[in-house]
């Protein structure tokens, strides 16, 4: 009985942190997407700072109630590393769209990376439609110069620890199980996981409350 008083305690301080660790995230987050020229919607919410940074002539939208995480304690399967999400190159565009979550996601467009709705990314993921550097051996220290593009569609569930990369589309409904490598593209309604990233399960759409 006295241990789960103090649990209740410790509950107590925990929440009231983070409503504290919210309201000023969010302030100074919205604050700093309008001096950078980067669109929202409603409801945008920070847990602790993330940094954003949009090269000039390239895009970044965010839909309506989106969630960035970057605050350690903010998601307790542990953030280690804050929200960060970037464009590369003139040109390039992300979009996020409603009701989508992220915890210590690092997302970085070349060309364009587009995210749906509902979707969840859990904590430490990497998100990128580049290689950074060239992998040709002889130019191995100049950018990549052949980006390409990831979609990730409504309602996907991307794992812990997970990394995204260019050329890939991931289909409405699907679960990338924590620690992939996600260097092809993966259908809808179905679970997939591994380096490289296979399909293991899929969903039955009539069990699917889905329109």
């Amino acid at each position: 009985m006295k241990s789960d008083i103090s649990a209740r305690l410790f509950d107590v301080l925990r929440r009231n942190r983070l409503r504290y660790i919210r309201f000023f995230s969010t302030v100074f987050g919205r604050l700093n997407l309008r001096l950078r020229n980067i669109q929202f919607g409603n409801n945008l919410a920070f847990f602790g700072h993330s940094y954003f940074y949009r090269m000039v002539d390239s895009k970044i939208k965010i839909g309506n109630n989106v969630v960035f995480r970057s605050d350690n304690n903010s998601n307790l399967i542990s953030v280690t590393k804050r929200c960060i999400i970037s464009t590369l190159a003139p040109n390039a565009v992300i979009t996020i769209g409603n009701n989508s979550g992220f915890s210590g996601v690092t997302i970085g467009a070349a060309k364009r990376i587009n995210i749906g709705s509902r979707v969840m990314v859990g904590a430490n993921c990497v998100i990128t439609d580049t290689n950074w550097h060239n992998i040709d051996p002889l130019s191995r220290h100049k950018a990549d110069d052949s980006p390409g593009e990831i979609h990730i569609c409504d309602n996907v569930f991307i794992g812990y620890g997970s990394i995204i990369l260019k050329n890939v589309t991931i289909g409405e409904n699907s679960v990338i199980g924590a620690g992939s490598v996600v260097s092809r593209s993966i259908p809808a309604n179905v679970v997939a996981a591994g380096n490289p990233c296979v399909v293991v399960k899929h969903f039955c759409r009539e069990k699917l409350d889905i329109a």
